[in-house]
């Protein structure tokens, strides 16, 4: 098997934006497709923890996706090609987690090392950031008409099987597709991540 690379010096990438919105791009692949590159990533990577019969394969894809956009966030670009091989890649390691957690009846969180203690200080000032992020994302909800605002909560609520089973029930009740609550959510979401990333310079 070839390695995978991941260069970090890309300085012609734009790196603008939220990171759901850097992520949706770096998928299409200097393509607008509107979202669907995200969502047929999304059903493969669904598919891709189903046949490993894991039961909550919804939740692990939506994981592997947050994990590659911090990447992106991080380093600035994901030099590997196309982008659905280095989702893969870090969908493996997402699996190998879920099933040592399966194995040893733990929280997800118990499984990642423990924080270095720190003075009351820094502890203060992650308490502050903490109340600051959820005060934006609470300003920023309010933005939103009522309707979009229930549709966003709705979707992102509950866990595992719950909200899989949620999210069916949603598309059911808005008498839609869930490929088009999906594309719904994410213009949802891009939306609130650049009312919150300008809210937060703002303060």
């Amino acid at each position: 098997m070839n390695a995978v690379t991941l260069e970090i010096d890309c300085p012609d990438n734009d790196t603008s934006g939220t990171a759901f919105t850097r992520l949706l791009q770096w998928l299409d692949d200097g393509s607008d497709s509107r979202g669907e590159r995200y969502l047929e990533m999304r059903r493969r990577l669904v598919a891709y923890f189903d046949r490993r019969n894991r039961p909550a394969a919804d939740v692990l894809a939506d994981e592997t996706l947050d994990r590659v956009s911090r990447t992106l966030e991080e380093s600035g670009c994901i030099k590997v090609t196309p982008p659905a091989r280095y989702c893969y890649v870090v969908a493996r390691f997402v699996l190998l987690e879920d099933i040592r957690r399966g194995d040893r009846h733990v929280p997800y969180d118990e499984t990642r090392p423990a924080p270095q203690h720190r003075g009351s200080a820094g502890a203060a000032a992650a308490e502050e950031g903490t109340e600051a992020a959820h005060a934006c994302l609470t300003r920023c909800l309010e933005t939103l008409k009522t309707p979009d605002r229930e549709l966003i909560v709705d979707y992102y609520r509950d866990a595992k099987r719950q909200r899989i089973d949620r999210r069916r029930e949603l598309a059911a009740r808005l008498g839609i597709t869930m490929n088009a609550l999906g594309i719904r959510a994410w213009r949802l979401r891009a939306s609130l991540e650049s009312c919150i990333s300008a809210c937060r310079k703002r303060s």
